[in-house]
């Protein structure tokens, strides 16, 4: 099977409080599962490789077989390619952690998009985050 996974992270603040977001859907856009978690403080990045591999990790548990990551993280995305080294320390944590999920996929490809496309996986975010301040 076939999905793609889009993913999102942020905080308010860098680093403040944080939250990621992760949708994963069906090539006919049925969403298998859709999940938005706030993670304490952390920086932007780190909320956006947590959902990356959140994402992945739900990814295998489904069974998914060949995964298509949407993000509007070029960094993250750059990295996961092996375009940009990862010299951050945490996040070289969650890139080597995600690598080792994407190797147990038969595929995993890795795509940027504008923020106006990620719009799901960012309002999970948004609303993790939101729900923590009421």
């Amino acid at each position: 099977m076939k999905a793609k996974l889009s993913t999102d992270g942020g905080a308010r603040g860098n680093p403040g409080p944080a939250a990621f977001g992760y949708v994963l859907e069906a090539d006919d856009g049925t969403v298998l599962a859709a999940h938005g978690e706030r993670i304490g403080v952390a920086t932007n990045n780190v909320a956006e490789y947590r959902a990356l591999v959140a994402g992945l990790e739900k990814a295998l548990e489904l069974g998914v077989g060949e995964v298509d990551v949407v993000s509007d993280s070029e960094l993250l995305v750059k990295q996961m390619r092996g375009e940009y080294k990862v010299k951050n320390e945490a996040l070289r944590a969650l890139s080597v952690a995600a690598a080792r999920l994407g190797r147990d996929l038969e595929r995993v490809s890795y795509r940027a998009v504008r923020r106006e496309h990620n719009e799901l996986a960012d309002r999970l975010v948004n609303e993790a985050l939101d729900a923590a301040d009421a």
